[in-house]
């Protein structure tokens, strides 16, 4: 039987971030994943500057070969309204390719990989986990996403959650979509459902579309995306009819009831519930969480229990009510489709919340600009 010390279920950020940030803890890492990589992955794929921080990722680099599109500017409405324009003026978040960036991130890891493997079983065993009948670890990590087998597994009871429901495309446009496409490469596009329960997006990387939905509402998902899609061809953000559209989901923080930990084991990521709440960005959470789990592993020196491992629980921080996403519960329906078309009218709150506080979450070139931009009027 194959061993290890720690074994990585799912090769995404979360996974990937995980098995780098223990490269230099002396223990042996396996990163097990059902896919072969470069894959593809459905997400609206655009990453914040802290991200590209906490993974210590040169963008000169990284862009050699690979899609990074600088992201300056974004417009932001309801659908069926107009939208608002909010300019910056230099690179305040990068569009990628899920498939090249994560396929980077594994490569680099330094972990063993054990990929176009499926988690098909998971049992304790000789002080850890059996793994497929086939890999004994000591510490299992689950970073699967939001249908992380190692959460479906090591989960007792089945609880309801409320989970985000998206659907999306990212394809090469051809020449004749491409001209029938006015969607500036520097300019994401955003538009919220006048009951603030979701958002739909429409987002160019070159030559790539990025089109989807996801609302935080189970029902009548499609009947929302086709409305937005229809809202985008006659409101001439594109003339064409998009590919069909696949299906994806996530939990936001503060709205999972899943364990994070428990002896010999931790879930990162999705996984384990960590999309902003306002945004329903995963790929930051990812990158932290993976990067605590790593931190916590090296710290407890081999002794996984779950006391020792509940530092991990407590530094992710508190669970917080939804503020976007979910906001269409809260507030009378009567009232919420005339406020989100009012708000989202205001230059004031477009920029400084649903742009700086919602979206960027703080980017150190936001607020650079920002200081350089107060300092210019006084």
């Amino acid at each position: 039987m194959e061993s290890c010390d720690v074994l990585i279920v799912g090769g995404g950020p979360a996974g990937s971030s995980c098995a780098w940030g223990l490269r230099t803890s002396g223990l042996d890492v396996v990163v097990l994943d059902k896919h072969v990589f470069p894959r593809d992955k459905v997400c609206g794929g655009w990453i914040t500057p802290q991200v590209l921080a906490k993974l210590e990722i040169d963008p000169a680099d990284y862009a050699r070969g690979r899609t990074l599109q600088p992201i300056t500017a974004f417009r932001v409405g309801c659908i069926g309204d107009g939208a608002v324009e909010t300019t910056y003026g230099e690179p305040v978040s990068y569009g990628i390719r899920r498939r090249e960036f994560d396929d980077y991130l594994l490569k680099r890891s330094q972990a063993r990989l054990l990929l176009g493997t499926a988690l098909t079983s998971l049992a304790r065993g000789n002080g850890g986990w059996i793994v497929n009948d086939r890999i004994q670890a000591r510490v299992v990590v689950g970073a699967g996403g939001h249908f992380c087998p190692v959460a479906r597994l090591a989960s007792a009871k089945k609880t309801h959650e409320q989970a985000v429901v998206a659907q999306e495309i990212e394809f090469e446009m051809n020449g004749e979509q491409l001209a029938g496409c006015h969607v500036r490469r520097d300019t994401p596009e955003l538009y919220f459902c006048p009951d603030m329960k979701g958002y739909g997006w429409c987002f160019r990387k070159g030559d790539i579309l990025n089109v989807g939905l996801g609302r935080a509402d189970l029902n009548r998902l499609p009947a929302h995306v086709a409305g937005f899609l229809e809202f985008l061809n006659t409101s001439g953000r594109i003339s064409f009819e998009v590919p069909p559209l696949h299906g994806h989901a996530y939990l936001l923080h503060g709205m999972s009831t899943r364990t994070v930990i428990d002896d010999g084991l931790l879930l990162v990521g999705d996984a384990a519930g960590l999309a902003y709440e306002q945004s329903g960005e995963g790929i930051l959470p990812a990158a932290e969480s993976g990067l605590l789990a790593a931190r916590i592993i090296a710290e407890v020196a081999g002794l996984y229990d779950s006391e020792r491992l509940e530092k991990y629980r407590a530094l992710l921080g508190s669970r917080r009510q939804p503020l976007l996403m979910g906001i269409g519960h809260f507030i009378p329906s009567q009232l919420i489709d005339f406020l989100a078309r009012q708000l989202l009218k205001s230059r004031w709150f477009v920029r400084d919340v649903v742009l700086n506080q919602w979206f960027l979450h703080g980017s150190p070139q936001r607020d650079e600009i920002r200081r350089q931009r107060v300092g210019e009027t006084i």
